[in-house]
């Protein structure tokens, strides 16, 4: 052991010591009725999300399955690079603690499993050196309460699994970290029902996670308490499973989708594996069918439909694997095989081998989520160059939004065509502030695939319903009504999005005015673009796409580069697909479509241009 790492332990068994005062004061009664929900309580440990019976079924995965054993070897790779690495520190970074939460919820989570498969005792004790150590912080930042969520969530499972490893005064150490830094603060909340607690983002299934998960851990030893927390905790978080209603869809977009229901899964799997109910919160509306919006938002290229504050990158879901159990939905399992890069602890102990993909299962490639007005179209399943085409209408009011109703993403022949921005930093001033958020570019209306009427901004609290939707083999659309995004510009604003022969997409927008409005159509890519009057032509290493503006005449490309405000993300290596009106209308039609160019000498194809109100006749769905 290094000198440094002497120290820190030194440190950590001094903050032990101390501990022996008084356990803290948290003046509670939970009703009779909150008693009964521990009435089941698993004695012993481990008991959350993690049973000792777990461990033998993982074991045989591990011989059976090459994939199970694959992350097995990759888990044990970052227990041995965690060995000699120092314990986190409490650091913040702008008002939050949360990577250091992290750090050490990947960190007690991997070396505890694999002490728990292994019997090393190194991995055992380099987690209790982690646990001791941010147990000993005088605070985990509860201003910021998701820091609080996942320290407590990293806590419990450290106190949880690692009991047999604990002595009685580092138990009571870190049972009073749990109680002084988490269940606390939470009880303030949950008595003011104030912030997560009536929420229905994905703040509330975090923290509500976090906090029953810390209540479980520590049940035994303080049942009034735990009784007390876990009731409140189960009457807020039914006010963000709402969110999943009716077809498993997730307004704040892929990232906290990932986010939220992860830790919703937590709290269910936890409430299982140490109650032996969830209450009915799996009964839901949407929830059995939420791996699907997971399936469809991301594309042939393995890249998100990123709108919100949702980066393109995809990441590990071991939620799937349990809601493929819970929901015997073998198809979930699939999907986390297929994609996870970088296995978390999870992933191996929920380990699902069933499933076989959704070309075998015959899943339909198109779907419109109506709870959050999103469509979603492609070529063809487990295809990497496909064509992947998605448009949201929603609602700008949603956490987490943009003002981007009518945006969407294209990709081709293995290619991101059209690409949405993403989140820009967090730490900018009032990015979070209404009053500021939509004047950084990737936020306002002009940084996203849709229209900008005026030179302005959608408005901040217009929803935009899909009117439309039909999929049949050879063509699919979505139709949706973004005109309340243009209040005071125009009286009616279309917008039509449809797959042609699998092949070609088409973007329709009609617009109506009172009064002559300026209008601009714009699609951001990472292509290089040549320009030629009516028509763009769009590669990217061997691959190309056509544009081509049908209608209106006397219409042509331009080509910009996507330069905002210092301080602000540089967008570098992106530029920006214009159609610009030649001058201000009352009524316009604007008709471009994207066409992969597959073979040299493809015939030009060119589709009948029908008016959007046609185009409802023959939806459904």
């Amino acid at each position: 052991m290094g000198l440094g790492m002497a120290l820190l332990v030194l440190v950590a068994i001094a903050a032990v010591n101390c501990t022996r005062a008084p356990r803290p004061e948290v003046s509670v009664t939970a009703s009779e009725a909150e008693r009964m929900l521990l009435s089941t309580l698993r004695t012993g440990h481990p008991r959350v999300i993690l049973r000792s019976d777990d461990l033998a079924r993982v074991r045989d995965m591990i011989t059976r399955e090459p994939l199970a054993r694959q992350w097995r070897d990759r888990l044990h790779g970052e227990g041995v690079r965690i060995l000699s690495e120092p314990p986190v520190k409490r650091t913040l970074v702008g008002p939050r603690m949360l990577a250091q939460s992290r750090h050490a919820l990947d960190r007690i989570s991997i070396l505890a499993l694999l002490y728990r498969l292994e019997g090393d005792r190194r991995h055992a004790e380099r987690a209790r050196q982690e646990l001791l150590a941010v147990s000993a912080f005088p605070d985990w930042n509860p201003s910021h309460f998701l820091d609080v969520a996942e320290m407590a969530h990293a806590v419990a499972l450290g106190y949880d699994w690692l009991y047999d490893v604990l002595d009685t005064p580092e138990r009571i150490a870190v049972r009073r970290a749990l109680i002084t830094h988490a269940l606390k603060p939470a009880l303030e909340r949950y008595r003011a029902q104030k912030e997560w607690v009536t929420a229905t983002h994905n703040w509330n299934q975090v923290c509500n996670g976090g906090m029953v998960l810390a209540a479980l851990a520590i049940a035994d030893e303080e049942r009034e308490l735990a009784s007390f927390v876990l009731g409140r905790a189960l009457e807020s978080v039914r006010r963000g499973l709402g969110g999943f209603a009716p077809d498993g869809g997730w307004e704040e977009g892929p990232e906290y989708w990932h986010y939220g229901t992860r830790y919703l899964v937590y709290l269910l799997a936890a409430l299982e594996t140490a109650l032996g109910t969830d209450f009915g919160l799996s009964r839901a509306p949407g929830l059995g069918e939420t791996g699907l919006f997971r399936l469809h938002f991301v594309g042939p290229t393995g890249l998100r439909y990123n709108f919100a504050d949702a980066t393109e990158r995809e990441e590990a879901a071991p939620h799937l694997f349990w809601l493929a159990r819970r929901f015997n939905r073998p198809l979930y399992a699939w999907i986390e095989r297929q994609t996870t890069v970088r296995p978390q602890a999870l992933d191996l102990l929920w380990f699902d081998p069933r499933g076989q993909g959704p070309r075998s299962e015959g899943t339909p490639t198109d779907m419109v989520f109506r709870g959050i007005q999103a469509a979603f179209f492609r070529s063809a399943w487990e295809d990497p160059n496909a064509v992947f085409v998605a448009m949201k209408g929603g609602d700008n009011r949603a956490n987490h939004s943009h003002l981007d109703l009518g945006t969407f993403v294209m990709d081709a022949d293995g290619v991101r065509w059209a690409m949405d921005l993403g989140p820009d930093d967090y730490d900018l001033p009032g990015y979070f502030s209404r009053q500021h958020r939509y004047a950084y570019y990737r936020l306002k209306t002009e940084g996203h695939n849709t229209l900008v009427l005026g030179d302005q901004n959608q408005s901040p609290t217009a929803r935009a319903p899909i009117l439309g939707f039909s999929s049949t083999r050879d063509h699919a659309f979505a139709l949706a009504d973004l005109t309340e995004g243009y209040a005071g510009r125009a009286e009616k604003v279309w917008r039509g999005l449809a797959l042609l022969g699998r092949q070609h997409v088409l973007v329709q927008d009609e617009i109506e005015a009172a009064k002559p409005v300026s209008v601009r159509w714009g699609m951001h890519t990472r292509a290089e673009v040549q320009l030629d009057g009516r028509r763009a032509r769009l590669t990217d290493g061997s691959a190309s796409l056509t544009a081509r503006i049908l209608e209106p005449a006397g219409a042509s490309f331009e080509v910009a580069p996507v330069t905002p405000a210092p301080g602000q993300n540089p967008n570098t290596g992106v530029r920006k697909l214009i159609v610009r009106l030649p001058g201000a209308v009352t009524k316009a039609r604007i008709v471009v479509l994207l066409s992969p160019v597959r073979a040299p000498g493809l015939p030009d194809f060119l589709p009948t241009i029908t008016p959007l109100s046609s185009w409802l006749s023959s939806s459904r769905g």
